[in-house]
């Protein structure tokens, strides 16, 4: 028995999610029935983690046990000829039949795009959030900082998923800009449900002046859901890399 491990792109754009669901077609869902397209057996596809509908990953890890001869490097090949357009297997190689892309994930990188002026793009429009307000990105960045390190992350989280605990550790929040597009990338030991739209929400409130930078002590004091910002939109949520 083979224990694969997949490196995986998809556009989540018409998916419920990565996890499967009643109400849609999923990510894990259409992998697998390629998987079984491929080798005619039946296997369970155990993801890095979550990620909801319409967003995006460029480094989502998922594993699976096999009896298979085809070469593990070769695999991604055969499973892409199913795949449609929105999802590519990037890299497929055979790891140690402890290996679990779930529990053995030591933090993740994600990245969150605002395309930032009055008028939308039809370029932009499905994997960025279309903020039409000036922001002041200094604020943001001066806010940011006060959520790089261990904290209590309950008020930047939504509610529907059952966690032990709502402390997190974010390693660091980079915010760039080059022309309309404004970045932000998240490093961190894990994340709570919707906790990376829910801060970028909140930073995005800080840049248009609605709250202060000297809000986000006070917010993650609160535990209290209700003080942070919006939730930013699904579709400007990209899932870049899974630390291991």
């Amino acid at each position: 028995m083979k224990n694969i491990k997949l490196i995986i792109e998809y556009d989540g754009t018409n998916y419920v999610g990565w996890q499967k669901q009643k109400n849609g077609l999923s990510v894990s869902e259409v992998i697998e029935k390629a998987i079984f397209e491929v080798t005619k057996q039946s296997i369970e596809l155990i993801g890095s983690g979550r990620t909801d509908a319409g967003v995006h990953a460029r480094g989502q890890v998922a594993n699976f046990l096999i009896e298979t001869k085809i070469q593990p490097e070769r695999l991604k090949d055969a499973i892409n000829s199913k795949l449609p357009t929105d999802i590519t297997i990037v890299k497929s190689i055979e790891v140690d039949r402890e290996f679990h892309s779930r529990y053995n994930s030591k933090g993740k990188w994600y990245s969150y795009t605002i395309f930032n002026r009055l008028e939308p793009s039809p370029f932009y429009n499905k994997y960025s959030a279309h903020i039409k307000y000036n922001l002041d990105l200094d604020k943001m960045k001066s806010a940011a900082q006060y959520l790089i390190g261990t904290h209590d992350f309950a008020a930047f989280r939504s509610e529907g998923s059952s966690v032990k605990t709502t402390i997190r550790t974010i390693y660091s929040i980079d915010i760039t800009k080059i022309g309309d597009i404004i970045r932000l990338d998240y490093k961190g030991d894990g994340f709570l449900y919707n906790m990376v739209r829910i801060i970028t929400g909140t930073l995005i409130d800080v840049g248009r002046g609605k709250k202060s930078t000297m809000d986000i002590p006070k917010i993650l004091e609160s535990k209290d859901r209700r003080l942070a910002g919006f939730t930013a939109p699904a579709c400007g949520l990209c899932l870049e890399e899974v630390y291991y």
